[in-house]
């Protein structure tokens, strides 16, 4: 499988229309990738067990584990396991008696974003030390210093964007590592600003020759603007430019006039308002309700080589994140994530996001409850869609099985059994219809909805 990359995420002068023949490093990495072997929830859960097995028999030596592994070939270690030692009894009970966590020191990475706000309050607020956890939240400057420390091993765990963990599974923009994301960090949370120089262009129609800023290629910042811009007739790599800014920079490349506009996370969105240099043109919720935007990503070995870590962890993750979903909580948790260590903003300006009564730059106040909300669910048709969006815009080039690989990295059965043994409802269905922009989206014909479209690559 062959992807498209579009040079060096991270720098605010990446123009996102690189072609084949560019020579950045990561276009050559993405280049030489292969797409990772496609992974079933069941083989994930297998793996987990087996690994919990060994461990049991050898303990915590390496070279014990190494030495099993080697000799017994890993394609015939589930057969013996299973041999003695009831497997389908431990998958299913995996998740239900969780013991000791294997490593209680974590690191997790997060952008400065509201939309990394539960990962950001479990640490203040106790949610990781209420599941025997001692968790250090990192600030990281943007995308591609976030997956690049993932990657490294640096980070046990990351607020990532939707797209990320796809993209890092298949190869696309760095090596092919398998990723699972098994919780939606927040749902809506997004806008279109526009400086104030172009309030007199309120119509996309107005826009060719602008310059938009997103945070990273691989997000729905970048695939909600080309989305919307194209459905008022232009074509995102041909009529607009789109350059990836990290997040905190958003707001100073506005005012020093190097974009027009910007598709971002908040509370840069509204930032922009606060410091009277921007207006927002557009909630994303109105572009699609109930979108997905961030979630808790980690590679497939954390989860397989540390079970009960990963399942305190994502206890505490999905616990805090629907504490943030009552809008009771909203004004608590503004205060709780705005100090320096964290976001840094205004508490003024968090409130404005999270309650979502806020300035909207055009003179008026807004009453939007949910401009953001926080929903963990992982479903498997908003990773189909993501995907059908990649192939669209030339970021995936061949065919993919876009319900394979959505099931294998957005591990719906992990967040809906702890959300039940959290007492929380979640559905019982992983695929449902998604209406954007007037347009309905039908999961089960993934390939029709791509060539559908007049302006795309797809």
């Amino acid at each position: 499988m062959t992807m498209k990359s579009l040079g060096d995420p991270f720098s605010e002068k990446n123009d996102l229309r690189h072609g084949a023949s560019c020579g950045c490093e990561t276009c050559k990495s993405v280049s030489h990738s292969s797409a990772a072997p496609i992974m079933s929830p069941e083989a994930m859960l297998e793996r987990a067990v087996e690994s919990a097995v060994v461990r049991s028999v050898f303990g915590h030596s390496d070279i014990g584990r190494r030495s099993f592994m080697g000799m017994m070939g890993g394609g015939t270690v589930a057969a013996a396991l299973a041999s003695v030692f009831p497997l389908d009894a431990a998958k299913a009970a995996i998740l239900d008696n969780l013991g000791t966590p294997e490593k209680t020191d974590l690191n997790i990475g997060f952008v400065p974003i509201t939309c990394a706000t539960p990962i950001i309050m479990a640490q203040p607020m106790g949610f990781y030390e209420r599941y025997g956890l001692n968790a250090s939240v990192i600030k990281t400057a943007g995308w591609a210093v976030a997956r690049d420390k993932s990657l490294s091993g640096e980070y046990d765990a990351s607020h990532m964007l939707t797209p990320m963990p796809l993209a890092m599974t298949l190869g696309a923009g760095s090596t092919a590592v398998p990723y699972i994301m098994p919780a939606v960090e927040n749902i809506n949370g997004q806008a279109i600003v526009l400086s104030n120089e172009h309030l007199d262009k309120r119509d996309p129609k107005q826009w060719k020759g602008f310059t938009f800023g997103v945070p990273f290629e691989y997000s729905m910042h970048n695939f909600l603007l080309r989305y919307y811009v194209a459905e008022h007739g232009l074509d995102p790599d041909v009529d607009i430019q789109i350059r990836v800014v990290p997040p905190p920079e958003m707001v100073a490349n506005l005012r020093a006039g190097n974009l027009d506009g910007y598709l971002s996370p908040d509370p840069f969105n509204q930032r922009a308002v606060w410091e009277g240099i921007g207006f927002i043109h557009i909630l994303t919720k109105e572009i699609w309700e109930g979108h997905p935007c961030c979630a808790f990503a980690a590679p497939l070995s954390f989860a397989t080589d540390m079970p009960n870590t990963y399942g305190a962890l994502l206890k505490a993750i999905i616990d805090a994140t629907q504490y943030a979903s009552n809008p009771d909580n909203r004004v608590e948790i503004s205060e709780a994530i705005a100090p320096t260590n964290y976001l840094n903003q205004p508490v003024e300006v968090i409130q404005q996001v999270l309650t979502g009564t806020y300035a909207d730059g055009l003179g008026a106040v807004q009453q939007v409850p949910n401009r953001i909300d926080f929903d963990p669910f992982p479903w498997h048709s908003m990773g189909v869609w993501i995907l059908t969006q990649m192939k669209r815009w030339g970021y995936i080039e061949n065919d993919i099985d876009y319900k394979a690989v959505a099931e294998q990295v957005y591990l719906a059965a992990d967040a809906k059994k702890v959300m039940n043994d959290l007492g929380y409802d979640a559905p019982d269905i992983t695929y449902k219809s998604h209406t954007i922009m007037g347009k309905i989206f039908d999961p089960a014909e993934p390939e029709a909805y791509v060539k559908s479209f007049a302006i795309g690559k797809g």
